[in-house]
């Protein structure tokens, strides 16, 4: 249904004048902006304790239900439902005909489905991602409420959002890669660790698609930063 619309959609609006729908966007990214600071708030602290208390391994292998309090498990799951609401953003670039990218609408379709299969598979290694992944998203969507309010300051340096999505890319792909070698080789070379629970598939799509944003995003860099002027240089409008 949503790629549907992404489709069909386009097409419907091609000959009608464009929504202006400021001000609902604008409390659109504030809202999103504001769960993600408090999903932030209550993902980060718990890893970097995992970080500082445990062994590497075990931050990406225990399964889910060592993620703590029940605020931060509240979170996890939260994280996972909010990939649905999450689509409303490309309503809006829709119907204000804004450029519809295939880096948006691929992050969107990819992200919602190996959040919910890495939710229900309990992936040791998903605090990692959502972690990351809330802290982008409350600076990139509190940016573009400035934006939509036209209240960003001109000192802002819109290229560090875009640098922070790669980033997490980075990151990603080498949880991914690490988790895939402790699931084949670590278990047998640190039983006392016990296996890594995630799932092969679910490493294997994981890997293929942090891989591709971490491609789409340096795509997106070079493009919008370095090949084009100055004032078209904007942040990506997603990231996972």
């Amino acid at each position: 249904v949503y790629m549907a619309f992404c489709y069909f959609g386009g097409i419907y609006m091609k000959d009608k004048k464009p929504f202006d729908l400021r001000g609902a966007l604008s409390l659109w990214n504030l809202f999103l902006a504001s769960f993600s600071a408090w999903g932030m708030v209550k993902t980060v602290p718990q890893l970097v304790h995992f970080i500082t208390s445990k062994d590497f391994d075990k931050t990406v292998c225990d399964p889910a239900y060592v993620y703590g309090s029940p605020g931060t498990g509240l979170a996890v799951q939260l994280f996972c439902l909010s990939k649905i609401p999450e689509l409303v953003d490309t309503f809006f670039i829709i119907t204000r005909k804004k450029p519809l990218i295939f880096l948006h609408w691929y992050h969107h379709v990819t992200v919602l489905a190996f959040c919910w299969h890495s939710y229900i598979t309990e992936s040791g290694a998903g605090l990692w991602f959502i972690a990351m992944n809330y802290t982008v998203h409350a600076v990139m969507y509190f940016y573009y409420f400035l934006q939509a309010t036209k209240m960003v300051p001109k000192w802002f340096p819109t290229i560090l959002i875009t640098i922070m999505q790669i980033s997490q890319m980075v990151i990603g792909t080498a949880i991914v890669g690490y988790s895939i070698y402790f699931k084949n080789y670590g278990s047998k070379n640190y039983p006392e660790i016990g296996s890594c629970n995630v799932e092969f598939d679910n490493l294997v799509v994981g890997g293929i698609i942090y891989a591709s944003y971490l491609y789409l995003f340096v795509e997106f860099f070079v493009k919008r930063f370095l090949l084009t002027p100055k004032k078209s240089k904007e942040p990506a409008k997603k990231d996972l």
